[in-house]
């Protein structure tokens, strides 16, 4: 448990999912297929991002901690993801889907969660546009990045689905530098 914790609080040496770069036009974004994966999620609602994100971050690692039916310890990976697809309106809740990356030696017979809101998720392939950032990550450096972002697919005339987007974090709070944040807005497919 101290590995995995320490991994979780200091983000050293952790196993990230596969993807290709694709071309990009600009050095303000990249654009991302990421291959075919699972991932340990929970669904939340709620108003706060980041409170979202700290309460399925800590349901999601007592199940990397073994509180699955196979008692099973999984490592701990980067990044964490959250799915948002935002609230209608101004009061409106937000729907969340916090997300671990489930390592390669479990891809094919990920645990079985034993609390019912942690479900395995099955990725197909996606390509994101993918926006990095700095920092310890506020809501408000979130939405800031995520304009940013959209402004630029704009400017370069690309097209995307505006929501669900996705705030991803690689790092654990006490990493003080050099942290990585990313907004990924999916790539909209021809029709």
């Amino acid at each position: 448990m101290l590995k995995a914790a320490g991994q979780a609080l200091f983000s050293t040496g952790l196993q990230n999912p596969k993807y290709t770069v694709g071309d990009t036009k600009e050095q303000d974004y990249e654009t991302r297929t990421y291959h075919d994966t699972k991932w340990a999620s929970t669904a939340l609602t709620g108003m706060q991002w980041d409170e979202a994100m700290k309460t399925g971050f800590r349901t999601l690692f007592k199940y990397i901690q073994g509180s699955n039916h196979n008692n099973v310890k999984v490592e701990m990976t980067a990044p964490v993801t959250c799915r948002v697809v935002p609230g209608a309106g101004p009061a409106g809740e937000s729907q969340f889907t916090v997300s671990f990356y489930i390592p390669v030696e479990h891809q094919d017979n990920p645990p079985e969660p034993s609390n019912p809101e942690v479900f395995v998720e099955h990725r197909k392939e996606f390509t994101v546009y993918v926006r990095t950032y700095s920092g310890f990550s506020t809501e408000k450096m979130k939405r800031e990045e995520l304009l940013k972002l959209m402004e630029s697919l704009q400017r370069d005339g690309l097209q995307y689905v505006d929501q669900p987007f996705y705030i991803v974090g690689y790092d654990g709070p006490f990493k003080l530098t050099n942290r990585r944040n990313e907004v990924w807005l999916l790539k909209k497919e021809p029709e």
